[in-house]
């Protein structure tokens, strides 16, 4: 008997209705290895069906194919991918042995995040969009998911806990190669703490991101680095082929966001669970500074401004979910407290040595062994900035003298994406040194 957690009833002459163009969305059933996870993503529309798979695929065993736990865990990681797309399809299938607290979970992020879509990609400004989509009116209503969620093999669970034991002494780093997870590494591991980095790797060039920081840390701490590939990213590029409000050259716009999606956060986490799962960790840490946890509204309608999954609320619903699992697993910040600015200072004076594999730029490149940032983009500009402000050479972490000279000339030009008050005090650190015009960031 299946599980179908149903969307409230469409209302006639739905402007969001031109939206809803997929029919039915399926994931799994799942394959899985000891090392690999496999899913079927099988979109129908108009007749017509196409299918990818997602692989999950880790340098160590990680599943027992034949624990219930094991095949419970994996369903969720599987499904992750899928709560970006409730928005536009009539039905989301999701194949695997959820039990009551997965559903819960999975229905309320598919409804969180088609509101959050509706009002970042679609109300605001989105250059991946045409024809009418760029342009729908603002719709209030209680709930913008479009999707009735079914879960055919709810009645197939045979045990709810998908988690383990986790050892509070044991920290796991969500790593990506960022200032965020390498300073949470460097405190972490001062104070004391076994701390694990698990790096998630997509399979295209979003990788080199990470490079220099994986390479670094699984030389000089290979028992408590780990690396998990996925294919993500050509799972989210087969999707948007299926939606013909986004433009088909989406790949050659340049752009500091994606065009659609929004839960991307928890594609990466819940594919490091297993890891720490086996390693018995019992905190889980993200790298997310104070200013991601708000609310906001946009012509009555309250959202997370597109940050929910880098918010203490997102924290927070993942560790009640992790409890009724039964996983003793605590996911939290040890950033909260700190601006982007101030975790650029701490990661520069304190850990020097890490700070010089920091890679914030998602347009990398690679010479010779080592992933150098592009120096163009808006993560560019505002990471030469900081380290400019604080006195340190960004030359130490792969930026030439020239990128460093030509992301000073944008700056005032085209600014950063910081909360007010950073950008206002970075601006003035910048002028007092002569950097700048004043005001200029």
């Amino acid at each position: 008997m299946s599980a179908v957690e149903r969307r409230p009833a469409a209302r006639s002459e739905d402007p969001l209705a031109i939206l809803r163009l997929i029919d039915r969305l399926e994931v799994g059933p799942l394959q899985l290895e000891p090392r690999r996870l496999t899913a079927p993503y099988r979109v129908v529309r108009d007749g017509a069906e196409s299918s990818i798979d997602l692989v999950y695929r880790y340098d160590e065993d990680v599943f027992e194919p034949d624990d219930p736990a094991a095949r419970n865990l994996a369903a969720m990681i599987a499904a992750q991918v899928a709560l970006n797309y409730g928005l536009f399809c009539r039905e989301i299938v999701l194949r695997g042995p959820f039990d009551a607290a997965d559903r819960r979970l999975l229905t309320e992020m598919a409804a969180n995040t088609a509101r959050e879509i509706y009002v970042k990609k679609f109300l605001e400004h989105n250059p991946f969009l045409v024809g009418p989509a760029a342009s729908l009116p603002a719709v209030k209503r209680e709930s913008y998911l479009a999707a009735d969620l079914v879960f055919p093999d709810a009645d197939r669970v045979e045990k709810p806990a998908a988690g383990g034991a986790g050892d509070r002494s044991r920290f796991a780093v969500l790593s990506s190669g960022g200032k965020d997870s390498l300073l949470s590494l460097g405190l972490l591991t001062e104070m004391g703490h076994e701390t694990h980095s698990l790096f998630v790797a997509e399979s295209g060039r979003h990788w080199l991101t990470a490079l220099n920081a994986h390479r670094h840390l699984s030389a000089t701490r290979p028992e408590t680095t780990a690396r998990v590939w996925t294919s993500s990213d050509r799972v989210f590029s087969a999707m948007l082929r299926h939606l013909p409000f986004v433009r088909p050259d989406f790949a050659r716009v340049r752009a500091d966001e994606y065009p659609i999606r929004l839960w991307t956060v928890a594609v990466f986490l819940f594919g490091a669970l297993p890891l720490v799962r086996k390693r018995g960790v019992g905190r889980l840490v993200v790298g997310d500074e104070f200013d991601c946890t708000h609310r906001t509204s946009r012509e009555g309608i309250t959202h997370y401004d597109g940050l929910y999954d880098q918010s203490r609320y997102f924290d927070e619903a993942l560790s009640r979910y992790y409890r009724a699992k039964g996983w003793p697993l605590t996911q939290f910040s040890i950033l909260r407290q700190l601006s982007e600015l101030l975790i650029e200072k701490v990661l520069v004076e304190r850990y020097p040595e890490l700070q010089r594999h920091q890679v914030s730029c998602h347009a990398t490149h690679l010479e010779g062994e080592r992933a150098l940032p592009c120096g163009k983009c808006e993560k560019c500009r505002r990471i030469v900035a900081m380290l400019l402000a604080l006195d340190a050479d960004p030359r130490a972490c792969g930026y030439t003298a020239g990128q460093i000279e030509a992301c000073l000339e944008a700056l005032p030009r085209d600014g950063i994406h910081q909360e007010s008050a950073g950008a206002e005090h970075l601006a003035w650190m910048l002028a007092e040194k002569g950097l700048t015009p004043p005001g200029g960031a």
